[in-house]
């Protein structure tokens, strides 16, 4: 799980370069691999939770898990964070070109298109 949040990171570090470069297409094209990655990361938490679910009815005292479950945490939340910041970077830019849209139907009656019969 780890692994996976490591690399959905890079891929969100990566998101962040190419809005700033508007490189579109790189960030198209790595949407399927954040997607498998969020699914992996779904998948490998409910298995995390039966493990330790498990352990805890077998007696097992879970605290010889807290180191990796602490790096596990920090690496969520540095994921949380980097989403932050992508989202600040995306809202706006998408808020631009909707202002832009909004402008132009405006300066053609409403529609975007000019239809000729």
């Amino acid at each position: 799980m780890i692994n996976l949040a490591v690399a959905l990171k890079e891929a969100i570090r990566q998101d962040i370069e190419d809005v700033r470069n508007a490189n579109h297409e790189k960030l198209l094209e790595r949407n399927d691999e954040k997607l498998e990655l969020m699914i992996g990361i779904g998948d490998a938490q409910k298995v995390l939770n039966q493990i330790l679910s498990d352990e805890i009815s077998n007696g097992t005292d879970i605290d010889k898990f807290r180191d990796d479950v602490d790096l596990l945490e920090f690496h969520l939340r540095e994921l949380y964070t980097l989403n932050g910041k992508l989202a600040s970077i995306v809202l706006p830019v998408k808020e631009m070109y909707r202002q832009i849209i909004e402008d132009i139907t405006a300066h053609n009656g409403g529609s975007l298109f000019e239809v000729r019969a």
